[in-house]
């Protein structure tokens, strides 16, 4: 098997987990837990883009993850579909709903995975947000 082969496979087989630890961290309401999962999840000079927010590194996403879940207190991020991945980058969507209720919104992220298969680069795309 050559090098893009491997690439290719180790991203598929490995998305469903990545997108488990990403949304992990993101549903992470302790702010240990928190720090804990996006260092271990994310590279360190990670890049998040969706929208309506933008931020760099361990400590700019954490800050992110923290502002959502003040705004959607009660809320959190389930995954919807099968995560796929390729060359390197993942795919996946997810709703963020509160426990019983219709999701408020729905989106699906693009993810660039670094040497380690920690996400290096993140962009989010909000395919509904409710009125």
């Amino acid at each position: 098997m050559n090098t893009v082969e491997s690439s290719a496979q180790n991203a598929a087989s490995a998305a469903p987990e990545i997108a488990a630890r990403y949304l992990a961290a993101w549903n992470a309401t302790d702010a240990s837990e928190r720090e804990r999962l996006v260092r271990g999840t994310f590279s360190a000079d990670v890049h998040y883009l969706d929208p309506m927010m933008e931020g760099r590194g361990h400590e700019g996403l954490a800050a992110l993850i923290a502002g959502a879940q003040q705004r959607f207190a009660g809320y959190r991020f389930l995954p919807l579909g099968t995560p796929e991945g390729h060359h390197g980058v993942v795919r996946f969507s997810w709703a963020l709903a509160a426990a019983g209720a219709e999701p408020v919104a729905r989106g699906t992220d693009v993810a660039e995975l670094d040497a380690e298969g920690r996400l290096r680069r993140v962009i989010g795309f909000l395919d509904y947000v409710a009125e």
